[in-house]
């Protein structure tokens, strides 16, 4: 694994807007990097990537299967009461997932090491999928990587066959996102596109138009009863809102589904080590209020249940506390022993390894000056082979 410095495509910034990815800079400052790349050899995606991806996940899914059966466990997780039997139900229904992504700290040497699962609504699926694919044939073709590198990348593919899968006879099916934030939108448009790729017959809503008929049903701005529905939209909000307590009788498939709000949720970090203590790519983690967690007092991660993008997150050690951004989340938390991003090129790198199913899909690299990934740091593309 290494980082490379390499001369930016000429029209990189003219291509990704006329491609809508029109996100590549945030405030004037780039979150797409078209002057570095990461390499890595076929047994660090294969061995080091890959193969944990896959054990974690379903590691992920028997926590699932455990969790839907026990009162305490939904308790932990912050699942509100009244609708327990709702995300229990929708696992033990088999309502299929689409995707997800699991974050790492991985250098190439050592085991990755488990962050949290982007179990609900993964962002950045967008320029993962697509935008460094077209990175790489670029790259190829103006020589700044050998001919017949490769890329740990099947995510378009993949994401195609699952909604395929999902939706066999096609079908209208809506998707749903905050509409303003440009985003959001974008990924949306991404996965509308790949659905209709699949068969399918997409519908935009925003998620604030939609109401309730009469009958009880979920309905768009035009009246048209939703039936199916892809919302980028968090279930621990969407449990929240005023128009939850209708989810269990309203008669719609939703993805994600409802039993993700478990595996969303950084509650099942402690879960999983006390399940799997000492697993190598595990760090230990325990409920804030757990008497355990006097292990980690010393020096700790702190993050809380529905933490998203880095927000409200604090690495507390003895020499001071680094703070994420306050993004208003609070309530109860987790403790996580400190596992420091790996340092390339003085910049933090946490790799992002997507699922669509049960499958690995791709990677994606992100990184930041801070040890925190926020919203606003960057993406760097990869490759798999020799850089040259």
């Amino acid at each position: 694994m290494q980082r490379l410095i390499l001369p930016e495509r000429p029209d990189w910034q003219a291509r990704a807007d006329g491609l809508g990815f029109t996100w590549h800079h945030d405030s004037g400052e780039p979150y797409w990097d078209d002057a570095a790349a990461y390499a890595f050899s076929l047994a660090e995606v294969e061995e080091g990537i890959e193969a944990p991806t896959a054990e974690l996940h379903q590691m992920c899914l028997d926590l699932v299967d455990e969790a839907v059966k026990s009162e305490r466990l939904m308790a932990q997780l912050d699942i509100p009461e009244r609708l327990q039997d709702y995300v229990a139900d929708s696992w033990k229904r088999g309502d299929p997932s689409l995707y997800g992504r699991f974050d790492f700290a991985y250098d190439g040497q050592s085991p990755a090491k488990l962050y949290e699962y982007n179990a609900d609504t993964p962002t950045s699926v967008y320029e993962t999928a697509v935008f460094q694919w077209l990175w790489l044939e670029d790259r190829i073709a103006d020589g700044s990587i050998p001919a017949g590198t490769d890329q740990f990348n099947s995510l378009h593919e993949k994401l195609i066959d699952r909604f395929r899968t999902i939706f066999p006879d096609g079908g209208f099916v809506h998707f749903s996102s905050d509409p303003d934030f440009v985003e959001d939108r974008q990924t949306v448009r991404y996965l509308e596109d790949l659905a209709k790729q699949a068969g399918m017959d997409p519908k935009f809503v925003a998620i604030g138009d939609i109401g309730l008929n009469a009958d009880g049903r979920f309905v768009d701005e035009e009246n048209w009863l939703i039936q199916a529905m892809f919302k980028l939209y968090p279930w621990e909000q969407m449990l929240r809102d005023d128009y939850a307590e209708p989810l269990p009788t309203a008669d719609i498939a939703v993805l994600e589904p409802a039993w993700k709000a478990i595996l969303s949720n950084k509650g099942i970090l402690p879960l999983l080590w006390e399940r799997h203590a000492g697993h190598p790519n595990l760090l230990e983690s325990y409920f804030e209020d757990d008497p355990a967690a006097s292990a980690l007092s010393t020096a700790h991660v702190r993050k809380p249940l529905f933490s998203r993008e880095g927000a409200n997150i604090s690495i507390v050690e003895p020499g001071g506390t680094e703070q994420g951004l306050d993004g208003g989340y609070d309530g109860r938390a987790i403790l996580q022993a400190v596992h420091a991003p790996p340092v390339f090129g003085g910049r933090h790198a946490i790799i992002g390894s997507w699922v669509v199913g049960d499958e690995p899909a791709g990677l994606s690299v992100r990184e930041d000056v801070g040890r925190i990934t926020r919203n606003t740091s960057s993406f760097v593309p990869h490759f798999i082979g020799d850089p040259g």
